[in-house]
């Protein structure tokens, strides 16, 4: 009997972890959970000034970020050009917008994030990787920072999973200035926004944008109705993150943004300085989780799954002394 349950329950835990396939195409890679389609990393072409993930799609193929300026579609809002699918990057370093970067957008500041080479980029039976590295540029052409990506994806029962590990290392003394145009980001669909379904929820159970915007929580859950069922999107914040618990730039239009550096505006006070330096040969480190589920934090226990990655072992080096610090 005890074999019985044991081989059960052993079934029960891999049928939790689908395959995942990894493809390189032109300019981008393509990501395949369980023989569907979940995202692609664009990390070059005429409009991709910075990589980003799109679209990003549910266990049942219910995208839940939004598609434009990619693709068009009825409905969503063409405001915010510059939001694209999910991305990192920040709107100050050296005064060079590397977040409001597009194209179409007219500035001589805008600098732009640049693949340098793909080290991974593999599938497997329970995972998939993707190893890059990545140069921060500005308008001239020279290099400011280099970041060194790795994202994983898993299928886990009805969630799909994307874990970052970023790292910024100076190349030129860089200062990511105190604004709020940053800065680990999503655009969501227009039914998930807080303006239709959508409901922002933080860790001790704040909810809505007046409640989560400027505030400090180690995760944030954006849930609503979507195509006639309830989902959500869910931000983590490593505790071995700068500034742990990062403060959010959430917006009820569907901006969903975790950052650290734009405290005069999140605390109406312009003493407040919230900007850092990054010194040549220096690492940061940033690590966050993406979880999309089906129905809202509660049902998808999100504070547990939480708790569970936040205190498990970091696997790898730590970053530079700024990397390690709690300068909350």
């Amino acid at each position: 009997m005890t074999t019985k349950v044991l081989t059960i329950a052993l079934g029960a835990v891999f049928c939790l972890s689908a395959e995942v396939k990894v493809e390189k195409n032109d300019g981008k890679i393509a990501v395949d959970i369980d023989g569907a389609p979940f995202t692609a990393l664009y990390v070059s072409g005429t409009d991709v000034t910075k990589p980003f993930l799109h679209p990003l799609r549910t266990a049942d193929g219910k995208i839940v970020s939004r598609v434009w300026p990619m693709e068009e579609k009825e409905g969503e809002a063409k405001d915010h050009v510059h939001h694209q699918g999910l991305w990192f990057s920040h709107g100050d370093v050296n005064g060079f917008d590397f977040w409001a970067n597009h194209p179409s957008q007219k500035s001589t500041k805008k600098g732009t994030i640049e693949l340098v080479r793909i080290d991974t980029a593999e599938g497997g039976e329970r995972q998939g990787r993707i190893a890059a590295e990545f140069a921060w540029k500005d308008p001239s052409g020279k290099v400011l920072l280099r970041e060194n990506r790795v994202m994983v994806f898993r299928g886990q029962g009805s969630n799909r999973i994307v874990d970052f590990d970023i790292r910024l290392t100076g190349v030129e003394e860089s200062k990511f200035g105190d604004t709020k145009e940053g800065t680990f980001a999503l655009r969501l669909t227009a039914p998930l926004d807080g303006k239709h379904t959508g409901k922002m929820t933080a860790a001790d159970g704040r909810v809505g944008e007046k409640a989560v915007w400027g505030k400090p929580s180690p995760w944030v859950d954006y849930a609503g109705t979507l195509d006639g069922g309830t989902v959500g999107v869910a931000i983590m914040d490593h505790p071995s993150n700068p500034k742990h618990p990062t403060y959010w730039h959430s917006r009820d239009y569907g901006l969903f943004a975790a950052n650290i550096f734009g405290e005069h505006d999140f605390f109406s006070d312009k003493s407040r300085d919230g900007s850092m330096t990054l010194k040549p040969g220096e690492t940061w480190r940033f690590r966050y989780r993406v979880v999309i589920h089906p129905g809202d934090a509660n049902d998808a226990h999100i504070a547990r799954m939480y708790e569970r990655w936040s205190t498990a072992p970091a696997g790898g080096k730590g970053g530079g002394k700024k990397g390690r610090k709690n300068n909350n």
